[in-house]
Formats: C-alpha cells, structure tokens, sequence
C-alpha cells in the first residue's frame, strides 16, 4: 500500500511542473469538445440507443406514463449524462495513453530513473491490443451492468468499470518503453493486487469534483512513478 501511495504522491507532485500543466488540459478539453459535437449531430441516435437500453430493462414503459412530464424528462436528460460524462473521461485517457503518455514517460524517467536502462519490451501492436481489450472488457462492464442499476447495485459499475480500465490501459504503458517483455510479463504477475489497487485509487479521482478534470493525467503519472520504481527494484534483486 505504501508504493501505491508514494507513486500517487509523487504524480501530484508531478502534476503542476509547467511542462505537465498544458498535457493535463487538452485531452479533457479534447474529449469533451468530441462529445459535445458528436451529442449534438447524432442527438436523436444516442436518444434512441438509450430508450432501447431502458426499454429492454423494462424502464422506458414506466417513463412514458410518469406524470408530471418534466420529471420523466429530468430523468431521461440524467440518462445522458451517466452516458455522457464516462465517455469523456474514457476518451481522455485513451488520448492521455496514445499521444501524452511518452511525454510523461521522458519527464519521469529522465528525472527520477535516469539510470534505468530502455528495454523496449512493449511494441506499439502490443500497445494497440491492450487498449482494445482493455475498452472492449470497459464497455461490456457497463452493458452488461445495466440492469443492476435498477435495484441500486449499479453505482458501483462505475468504480468497478475505472478500476478495470486504469489497471490495464495504463500499466502496460508505464512500462513498455523500460521493461524487456519478460520483465513485463513478471511485473504484472507479481504485482497484480497493487496494479488493481493503483486502478481503485486513481479511478476515484474521476469522481472527485474539480480533481477529476486532472484524472487523466494523475492516473499517467502515478502508474509511471509505480511502475518505473517496480522495475527497479526488480533490477535491484536480479
């Protein structure tokens, strides 16, 4: 628990060094803008897919004949929002994952673990295959999930849904570029439980108002931090 709490400790350090502030704005400002344009020019697609979704749990029926209108109408625009608002955050951090995450890397690495040798373990394929798993297995998290929202289980899907997505989007890339594949392959195995508990910790911070918007690249760096001092401590031993 301590190496977790040092490497989060260590990101918000991290998190207002000039250099970082501008890649902590513009993947958010970019997935929101995305969002917004894409919420806007496929308006009644999305309202569609969700009164199918509420229409298959059997909700959409009990929203027609909800009077007064507005609360049905309340309830539905709150239907957009939980659609809404993890997209952006999941958009985010697959841009912070893509086109930040070497920057953030150099910033770190070259600082901190300047001794660390480049293994190069990781390949760009490896990279895309991860991601795709990890928002393929995201995305049926939540599908799956739906009906649970109906008896109150469901405000969990989303701190399950972060975890899952934060663990395995970004542990891959903290190490890829210093770790050899077998160093890789150890690393998750051995470290497994922290690299869920890094994913916990760090997925609620998307909760967490006015924080959240520095998510993305807090979650980067604290995986960075953990996963380079794994590495060499690793080294250490061998």
């Amino acid at each position: 628990m301590t190496q977790i709490l040092n490497a989060i400790v260590c990101a918000f350090r991290d998190l207002f060094q000039f250099k970082v502030l501008w890649i902590v704005i513009w993947p958010m400002l970019v997935a929101a803008l995305l969002w917004m344009i894409l919420g806007v020019a496929f308006w009644d697609t999305f309202s569609g897919w969700i009164a199918s979704g509420l229409t298959v749990i059997g909700v959409q029926e009990w929203l027609e004949g909800l009077k007064p209108r507005w609360v049905a109408n309340a309830i539905q625009t709150i239907m957009h929002l939980i659609l809404f608002v993890p997209l952006v955050f999941t958009t985010a951090l697959l841009i912070t994952a893509f086109f930040a995450m070497s920057a953030l890397i150099r910033l770190v690495a070259d600082r901190d673990y300047p001794q660390l040798k480049r293994e190069h373990g990781g390949s760009n394929i490896g990279n895309l295959l991860n991601a795709a798993l990890a928002i393929g297995v995201f995305i049926a998290i939540w599908m799956l999930s739906l009906p649970l929202w109906l008896i109150g289980i469901g405000v969990i899907v989303p701190f399950v849904a972060a975890t899952y997505l934060n663990q395995r989007l970004f542990r891959f890339d903290a190490v890829a570029e210093h770790a050899s594949n077998e160093e890789m392959k150890s690393m998750f195995s051995t470290y497994q439980s922290s690299w869920w508990g890094l994913g916990l910790l760090t997925g609620l911070l998307q909760f967490v108002p006015i924080l959240n918007l520095f998510a993305p690249v807090l979650t980067a760096l604290a995986f960075i931090h953990f996963g380079l001092a794994r590495l060499t401590s690793l080294r250490q031993v061998s």
